[in-house]
């Protein structure tokens, strides 16, 4: 008797709240329209393996420009809005970086469970005395040549390709005032005119100077990849030409 009171009770209570079968329309109506319009996640690009895979590196005191440009150029559609890449981070560990300029980064991958990639960007920072000597972070690049069709670095980044010796032989260039250096450390690479020259290439390997112009090297590589007219797209999408021809009225 005593469930029987209670079952009583609560439907009193519900057909004397006048709002009750509302509330249960709205809710219910609210769940089909998350299932149709889902405006938080349907533009997020999950990881599909049929894709080639972008492997950024990401260490601490990184530049996060040079992260964000190649994220930014990869990380668009094609004109039908379909993902044409998978666009990952990777750290030594998921334990979140700080970059340079103060935000906070969670790696989507470590060393150790890295998927394969197509391309590896190795960007900079200010300091590289301690990633250069990094053994785990030299190996890595050193591994990953191994199985990349392309490995691009901007700014210091060139120091890491020297230590890691996957270029010797070959054009590169670093930030501009770093190539002296850069080739008296590894006097096996083609080190560039680094006041002249912005953006270089030789066969899997290219490189820039860094900062801005990490997108010159991102957007080329897309170019080889996806072709002239993608590169088109993704610069109108990110209001590149408008950069171009900018003035002030």
């Amino acid at each position: 008797m005593r469930k029987l009171g209670i079952i009583a009770i609560a439907v009193i209570v519900l057909s004397c709240n006048p709002n009750s079968k509302q509330v249960t329309e709205t809710g219910e109506l609210a769940r089909q329209s998350d299932v149709k319009t889902d405006t938080l996640t349907k533009h997020l690009k999950p990881f599909k393996p049929e894709l080639p895979t972008i492997g950024l590196l990401i260490f601490s005191g990184v530049l996060q420009g040079e992260v964000i440009a190649t994220s930014d150029v990869f990380g668009k559609p094609n004109p039908n809005m379909e993902q044409l890449f998978n666009v990952v981070t990777i750290g030594e560990t998921m334990a979140p970086i700080t970059t340079e300029e103060g935000m906070h980064f969670v790696p989507d991958y470590t060393f150790e469970n890295c998927p394969k990639l197509t391309a590896l960007f190795v960007p900079s920072g200010y300091d590289m005395y301690a990633h250069v000597r990094n053994k785990e972070l030299i190996e890595f690049i050193r591994e990953k040549n191994k199985e990349t069709d392309y490995v691009v670095s901007n700014c210091a980044g060139a120091q890491l390709i020297g230590e890691s010796g996957i270029a010797d032989g070959h054009k590169i260039v670093t930030y501009i005032g770093g190539g002296k250096q850069l080739q008296e450390d590894y006097p096996n690479l083609k080190v560039q005119d680094d006041s002249l020259v912005t953006f270089v290439e030789d066969g899997k390997f290219s490189s820039s100077n860094g900062n801005m112009t990490s997108y010159i090297s991102a957007l080329n590589l897309l170019e080889k990849m996806a072709g002239p007219g993608q590169r088109e797209f993704v610069e109108e999408y990110l209001y590149i030409d408008r950069l171009k021809t900018w003035k002030k009225e």
